[in-house]
């Protein structure tokens, strides 16, 4: 049977605009990258970055958390639930795949609906009853539908190019610059606004360190709205928020008592995972991927009510 999964238009609103201003900041921060640098360098290192993450961010993904594709014949439990889901959700059944962590958490990954793949840990799989794994499983299957790990990797992508040119400013001024110079014309790559190489430099600079910072507080608000989204796709997926509300709960006080060295292997993918890897909670929610477990939860106690109302 198939579940529409709805939108939360508020949800939605909020994350146009935040989209919108990455956007325009981005669009800045593309003109000074093709105004005060080569040309070469722009369209080089640009692209094949994009077409790295695009085409290969599950592998990536996969092989960073030590994630093994399993059959139906190894995991029928997992393959049941999730090709249920999917079919709910009218989508083509990813494939699944189990890391070995004992930290509890789950992920989605994957450029389209049709290159999906949803990885669970064996940390979870220990943890959770099944119709919390299911709670949890729909989650990333909405994750899929909305086609997330597509967006986030395309909103972030330009603040990964102003991280890159701020962390290595220095080394690249001592060898002349991006790409080989600045601003020195159409032979140069540049546009020719500023023949000053050391302006140049500067501008550029600048420029990152600013869009560095921007982008991280609007790509954390954009990836927190998605959380919500998913949320609320876990919850019309299965009829049931608390389920999920129990899987987050039980999800976060595990994750208080897992070792510290456990935690940081994980924790580069926090943005990916249903619960961040992180034993102590940000003081800010500025700060971070997700929203706040009280906040989840308050939410999802609001879709309870409506679905009890409806």
């Amino acid at each position: 049977m198939r579940r529409r999964i709805s939108a939360d238009w508020q949800l939605r609103a909020r994350m146009v605009f935040s989209m919108l201003l990455l956007a325009a900041l981005y669009i800045v921060f593309a003109d000074v990258l093709f105004n005060y640098t080569s040309f070469d360098f722009a369209v080089i290192i640009i692209g094949g970055l994009l077409v790295v993450q695009y085409f290969y961010s599950d592998k990536l993904v996969l092989a960073s958390t030590g994630a093994r594709i399993v059959t139906e014949a190894q995991e029928p439990r997992l393959h049941d639930i999730v090709g249920r889901l999917a079919q709910m959700a009218d989508l083509p059944k990813p494939q699944v795949a189990v890391s070995p962590s004992p930290v509890p958490n789950a992920f989605a990954t994957g450029r389209n609906p049709s290159h999906a793949v949803v990885a669970v840990t064996q940390g979870l799989l220990q943890r959770l009853e099944p119709q919390e794994l299911e709670a949890v499983l729909a989650h990333e299957i909405t994750h899929v539908y909305h086609r997330d790990m597509t967006v986030m990797t395309i909103a972030s992508f330009f603040a990964t190019i102003a991280g890159f040119i701020t962390r290595n400013a220095m080394f690249m001024g001592m060898f002349g610059g991006f790409g080989g110079g600045f601003g020195g014309g159409y032979g140069g790559g540049g546009r020719g606004r500023n023949n000053n190489s050391g302006a140049g430099f500067l501008i550029v600079l600048v420029v990152s360190i600013a869009v560095w910072i921007i982008s991280f507080f609007l790509i954390n608000a954009l990836s927190r709205y998605r959380e919500y989204a998913a949320d609320r796709g876990s919850a019309e997926l299965t009829g049931a928020p608390s389920h999920l509300a129990s899987a987050l709960i039980k999800i976060s006080n595990v994750m208080q008592r897992v070792p510290q060295r456990d935690l940081r292997q994980a924790e580069a993918l926090n943005a990916l995972f249903i619960i961040p890897a992180v034993a102590q909670r940000s003081w800010s929610e500025l700060f971070a991927t997700h929203p706040t477990l009280e906040h989840r939860l308050a939410y999802l106690r609001k879709l309870e009510a409506q679905m009890i109302k409806a």
